[in-house]
C-alpha cells in the first residue's frame, strides 16, 4: 500500500497508521486525497491483519481543510461537477465513520475546517495540548455543510451553532470540555498514548 501520493500507510502489530502527508500545505485535502482516503479505509476495514486504524498527520498541522488551489478550481465547476465533488467528500467521511475497525485520530497540530470533519468521523480523538481547532468556513462565505452532521454529533448542537457561525479558534482544553476530543496530552506523550489505546484492541 505504498502507491498513494498524499498518504503514508503502515501496518504494524495489527495497527494500521494512515498519515496525511502534505505538510507543505498543512495537510489540506483535494480530490486526490479524498479518493485515497476513501480507498485506504475501505481496504483496511476489510483487512483481517488490521484491528485498529490510526489517522495521523505529518508536519505541524493535522489538517487545514480543503486545498485552496482545489477550491479555486472548483469555482469554475458546473453545478453538476460541484455536486459530484461534494458527494465524493461525503462518501469519504461516511467510509471512515462506518469503518468496521476502531478508528483513532492522533492530532499533533491544528485542525481547521474540513479537518474537523476528519476528526469527527473517527471513533476516538486524542490531541496535543497545543492544538487549535476552528470551523473557519464562514470566513470564506461557506457553510460547513458536508461535515456538519458528524461535527454536530461530536461537538454538540449548541457548541456547533456557535462555532459554525463565529469561526472562533478554540484550544484543546475547550475541545476536551466540549467532548470533541477524548484526551489532551503533551506533545511527547501523543505516540505512547495512542499506542496504549490501540493495544486495547
Amino acid at each position: 500500500m505504498d502507491n498513494y501520493k498524499s498518504l503514508l500507510v503502515d501496518i504494524e502489530q495489527y495497527v494500521a497508521t494512515v498519515t496525511l502527508n502534505r505538510p507543505e500545505i498543512r495537510n489540506a485535502f483535494n480530490d486526490e486525497t479524498i479518493a485515497e482516503l476513501t480507498e485506504v479505509f475501505t481496504v483496511l476495514g476489510a483487512d483481517d491483519t488490521v484491528r485498529v486504524i490510526v489517522l495521523a498527520a505529518a508536519g505541524k498541522a493535522f489538517c487545514a481543510g480543503a486545498d485552496l488551489n482545489w477550491m479555486r478550481a472548483m469555482a469554475d465547476y458546473s453545478y453538476e461537477e460541484n455536486l459530484a465533488d461534494a458527494d465524493k467528500l461525503a462518501q469519504m467521511l461516511k467510509t471512515i465513520y462506518e469503518c468496521p475497525k476502531p478508528t483513532v485520530a492522533a492530532i499533533q497540530g491544528d485542525v481547521y475546517a474540513g479537518g474537523m470533519g476528519l476528526v469527527a468521523v473517527c471513533d476516538v480523538a486524542i490531541a496535543v495540548k497545543v492544538a487549535n481547532f476552528c470551523l473557519s468556513e464562514v470566513r470564506l462565505g461557506l457553510a460547513p455543510a458536508t461535515i456538519s452532521p458528524y461535527v454536530i454529533r461530536a461537538l454538540g448542537a449548541r457548541a456547533s451553532q456557535r462555532y459554525f457561525l463565529s469561526a472562533e479558534v478554540f484550544d484543546a482544553k475547550k475541545a476536551r470540555q466540549l467532548g470533541f476530543i477524548h484526551e489532551r496530552v503533551n506533545e511527547d506523550e501523543l505516540d505512547n498514548t495512542v499506542a496504549a489505546l490501540c493495544a486495547k484492541w
